[in-house]
């Protein structure tokens, strides 16, 4: 078991809210960024990249058998809890981009 905090109620609740923000602020009216597809697809990707970032650090975390990635952020679960969503998702949100062509 990864993380016995994580539900598949989450995780799909996290992928709506990604797709309706992406939706929002990057549909194909707005400025002539993304199509609505691409910009769905964009929630998506970081939605799902989000989640697979958060699981990797927890499974770092419980093979190192520690509750807290630093004392920075005390009862935060550290630094590293703040910020392990997007070390997975920017990365894949660039890529994606790149290979829209956008």
């Amino acid at each position: 078991m990864i993380s016995p905090g994580k539900t598949w109620e989450g995780f799909l609740g996290g992928v709506a809210a990604s797709l309706a923000v992406a939706f929002f602020a990057l549909y194909e009216e707005r400025d002539e960024f993304l199509a609505i597809w691409q910009a769905l697809l964009l929630g998506g990707v970081v939605a799902v990249a989000g989640a697979i970032g958060d699981l990797f650090q927890s499974s770092i975390k419980r093979d190192m058998h520690v509750k807290d990635t630093g004392r920075l952020l005390g009862g935060h679960g550290g630094m590293l809890d703040r910020v392990d969503s997007l070390l997975f998702a920017a990365p894949a949100a660039y890529f994606l981009l790149l290979a829209l062509d956008v």
